[in-house]
């Protein structure tokens, strides 16, 4: 075991030497998928993967998913988890001696972990972007009335903007103006949460190694590592799976009755679609599967939305000064990365329980 804010980086340059260093120390079986695209600071971008096979049981049979940086610029915060993770000896020996190979997934948007955006190179949510493109898209009436008010002309939005988007917040309450923003939307390619028009690179990435690793499984758990929502430092448990009452029991047998659900409106996450847990049912529909999102707080919504407004707004605008380019990125890392070390020794402490919970409940 290593001390937990030694697992974390400051670029994703450094998290991904860190995650390869512990997957190859721990003798786990990696592939890297190297992304088109050259990151941030020039670097290779690759979703990198670490089968860590259980050495008893039925090898392959029962699997642990455990995914970072679906959102780049949360994939901070996952990285570390998956860092600490692959250096600790007593949960490495729990998964093995009951049989649950883990599978680490580094980065699943390695664009815009590198970048410091959530959003994909496609300015994608890759959490918005599984559905079957062949058929009609979800519409979200909601984001139409609110798009004219997120992405002024200036930056910081002039009186004007914020007093309109203030009134609308206290016209119709805080909860639709997330709900309108953050469910996804298909319309506005320059917009926030767009989910795109066809799947993306990380999207069809995932699915190959989905298929390649959970095709033969009969029992698939995932815990997939986010932040942006909630209280700081508290890791609230979403049931990550369709709106079926016996799977999202059985996620809270393994994971406790605190797990929320966006169905029932228990969790600080809206009613969303086109998330990627969905894959899961094309590369192993013969498995059983139960999963959680492990959604970490940072800062308040108030502030994290609008840190994601600057963030869409200097996309579009790539000619803003740099001084105020550096200002916007660095809000964007603080809405959704702390960098303490209270902050991390909380989400270690919280994601190392969950882990244990979902190969009890894989055992069992």
């Amino acid at each position: 075991m290593i001390p937990i804010p030694s697992a974390f980086s400051p670029s994703y340059a450094k998290a991904r030497v860190k995650f390869l260093e512990a997957a190859a120390a721990a003798g786990t079986r990696i592939e890297s998928h190297n992304h088109p695209l050259p990151g941030r600071e020039g670097e290779v971008l690759a979703m990198d993967v670490a089968l860590d096979a259980a050495a008893t049981g039925s090898p392959g049979e029962r699997l642990l998913i455990v995914s970072s940086a679906c959102h780049g610029v949360e994939g901070f915060c996952g990285s570390g988890v998956q860092v600490f993770a692959l250096h600790d000896a007593e949960w490495r020996a729990k998964a093995r001696d009951a049989g649950v190979d883990v599978l680490y997934i580094h980065a699943l948007n390695p664009w815009g972990f590198s970048h410091i955006r959530r959003v994909t190179n496609e300015n994608v949510d890759l959490n918005r972007n599984f559905h079957d493109f062949s058929r009609p898209l979800p519409v979200n009436e909601g984001y139409r009335r609110v798009h004219p008010l997120l992405l002024p002309e200036t930056w910081p939005p002039n009186e004007a903007n914020r007093a309109a988007a203030q009134d609308f917040i206290a016209r119709e309450g805080l909860a639709v103006w997330q709900a309108a923003i953050s469910g996804g939307q298909h319309e506005y390619p320059g917009g926030l949460f767009f989910g795109g028009t066809a799947p993306t690179w990380s999207n069809r990435t995932l699915r190959e190694v989905l298929a390649r690793h959970a095709g033969a499984c009969r029992e698939v758990a995932w815990i997939d590592l986010h932040t942006g929502l909630g209280p700081g430092g508290v890791g609230e448990r979403i049931y990550a799976g369709r709106d079926d009452r016996a799977t999202e029991a059985r996620a809270r047998r393994w994971w406790g009755e605190q797990v929320t659900s966006i169905y029932d409106g228990s969790s600080t996450s809206a009613l969303l679609t086109g998330l990627m847990w969905e894959s899961i049912h094309d590369a192993a529909p013969q498995a059983r599967y139960t999963g959680i999102a492990m959604e970490y707080g940072t800062e308040p919504i108030t502030e994290v939305l609008e840190a994601l407004r600057g963030d869409h707004w200097l996309a579009l605008h790539p000619e803003a000064p740099p001084e105020l380019a550096n200002a916007i990125h660095a809000r964007m890392l603080r809405a959704f990365y702390t960098d303490t070390d209270a902050w991390k020794g909380q989400i270690v402490s919280q994601a190392r329980q969950a882990l244990f919970q979902a190969v009890e409940g894989l055992a069992a």
